[in-house]
């Protein structure tokens, strides 16, 4: 018999280095669930809260904190254990009223870097796709998998956008110098 449909469990060695998990903590890690990273460049909620924040000790208490509705991914509840954060995603803990940023260190590996809530209102997005949607609607595709229809004439692929976490509008983009 075959595998069908995805695969629902990772091994732990099998884990993306960026993760930062230790091989004699268990035999499994948490599968990302789908969302709007690849799973190679996400960080589930499960390891921020456990092994970043060290909030948590077990999985069951990362579920509990989660399904209290207690944790925002750039501005939106999410009550998954496997939600992927990824680059640039803010997560805001509102309980403590504290916000991080998810970034890569030069080795490559997720930082968790602490911000202050006027920088949790904004995050950079690089520019995937420029297309033109039905009825002749400009649209652009972002690096986390967002949709901007009507953007600025001005905005080319490549271009990094500054995003609006709550309204989804863009506030300000800069060019890619090549």
């Amino acid at each position: 018999m075959g595998y069908r449909g995805r695969r629902k469990h990772m091994k732990r060695l099998a884990a993306p280095k960026s993760w930062m998990l230790d091989k004699l903590g268990g035999i499994f890690a948490p599968k990302p669930s789908t969302g709007p990273h690849k799973s190679r460049e996400c960080l589930p909620l499960t390891v921020f809260l456990k092994n970043k924040l060290k909030y948590a000790l077990t999985g069951d208490e990362v579920k509990k904190i989660v399904k209290q509705r207690l944790i925002k991914v750039d501005s939106k509840v999410r009550t998954d254990t496997k939600y992927p954060a990824g680059f640039m995603d803010v997560i805001t803990i509102e309980k403590t009223n504290e916000n991080f940023r998810l970034l890569y260190d030069v080795k490559g590996r997720f930082v968790v870097h602490r911000i202050k809530p006027e920088e949790a209102k904004y995050k950079l997005c690089k520019v995937r796709k420029r297309l033109v949607a039905p009825k002749g609607v400009p649209m652009i595709t972002t690096s986390d998998g967002r949709t901007i229809r009507y953007p600025d004439p001005n905005i080319k692929v490549f271009d990094t956008v500054m995003v609006d976490t709550s309204s989804g509008k863009v506030k300000d983009f800069i060019k890619f110098d090549s």
